[in-house]
């Protein structure tokens, strides 16, 4: 689609799903400071869906002058960078919570063309707790779809 994309993850264990299943160009270990060092200052933008407080340096640091680091996970503690980062190469953090319904509908008419599908894992409510235990250990391949018409909340 034009875009070389690079995952970031802090593990190694999506780097074969997102090469080979997700079509992803390349994968980087955001633990692995020489792999992250060598890719320093090479993106034009990340897409953070991280969902737990991380310091946004080790991602600052990625992009390019001009770069973005767009936030789509809600984190309810403070952000934290270092302001000469964002200053001296003109990075912008900005975010969104989702797009308009244009936008949204735009989006979804693009993946029907395309054939692409999300990779979900799909709970009822009476798993939620456990799911949002599972979020704290890090135990989610992507995310949670809750399946409240199958979840017979009227029982």
């Amino acid at each position: 689609m034009g875009h070389h994309v690079t995952v970031i993850s802090s593990s190694d264990w999506k780097r074969e799903e997102a090469i080979d299943h997700l079509g992803a160009d390349d994968y980087l270990v955001s633990s692995d400071s020489t792999c992250m060092q060598e890719v320093a200052d090479s993106l034009d933008y990340i897409i953070d869906t991280v969902l737990v407080f991380h310091p946004l340096e080790l991602y600052l640091s990625l992009l390019k002058l001009d770069g973005k680091l767009i936030l789509m996970g809600t984190i309810n503690t403070p952000l934290q960078f270092v302001s000469p980062m964002v200053m001296l190469r003109r990075k912008t953090i900005t975010g969104s919570f989702i797009g308009s319904m244009k936008e949204t509908e735009e989006m979804l008419e693009f993946w029907r063309e395309k054939g692409l599908k999300s990779m979900i894992e799909m709970v009822n409510m009476d798993y939620v707790n456990t799911a949002l235990q599972r979020l704290e250990k890090n135990d989610v391949r992507y995310r949670f779809v809750i399946d409240v018409a199958g979840s017979k909340l009227d029982q």
